[in-house]
């Protein structure tokens, strides 16, 4: 089980999940390990302690690391470490995230995931300021829960959701005097027309 992402050198996204996400999959959002018990032989989905249903596996038909053309990561200037710790893959109980993170020479950094948290579960952790919005016809949910400098955004997938999380320092040159959620938004419209209809 590897918790090993970083974007960079200085990047916080990797160490920002770790501590935002306490604030949504912490101790309210402990998921029961394994498999669901079985009635009658057949099983039953993995559940929360809340008793909402957690796909086992991240949504498989959006590759961010894949399905993300460069040209589009041109538009914003991003380009990867080309290292092992560009890839963005951890787990934490049940909740997993797949997928890779770029930057944005003296500016932000960004991953984008695809992830087995629902917007349901987001939704539901009640994080002070969030706010849902419609982009590319998908109710996405943003967070800013670790400070004005970064910011969390989950659109909905079919057994999840596909995150980006953006972390901008203000002392970064080219882009430190944007809004986090701005530049999350941003990316979302870009990239959220890429992922197919059915995902």
């Amino acid at each position: 089980m590897r918790e090993t992402f970083r974007i960079g050198a200085g990047s916080k996204v990797g160490n920002w999940r770790r501590s935002g996400y306490a604030v949504l999959v912490g101790a309210s959002v402990v998921l029961a390990a394994g498999c669901g018990g079985s009635t009658d032989g057949s099983a039953e989905p993995d559940t929360s302690a809340a008793g909402q249903p957690v796909a086992p596996q991240v949504p498989e038909k959006f590759d961010p690391c894949v399905d993300i053309p460069q040209e589009i990561l041109d538009t914003e200037n991003l380009h990867s470490t080309n290292s092992s710790t560009s890839k963005d893959e951890m787990r934490r109980g049940d909740i997993a995230w797949s997928g890779c993170g770029w930057v944005v020479s003296d500016g932000y950094s960004t991953s984008i995931s695809a992830t087995n948290l629902t917007i349901d579960m987001v939704r539901d952790k009640g994080v002070a300021g969030a706010r849902e919005e419609v982009v590319d016809g998908r109710t996405v949910v943003i967070t800013q829960s670790t400070g004005p400098e970064a910011c969390g955004l989950n659109a909905e997938l079919v057994g999840g959701s596909l995150e980006f999380r953006v972390d901008n320092p203000s002392s970064r040159r080219l882009t430190g005097n944007q809004d986090p959620c701005d530049i999350a938004i941003r990316l979302a419209e870009k990239v959220l027309p890429l992922v197919p209809a059915d995902a």
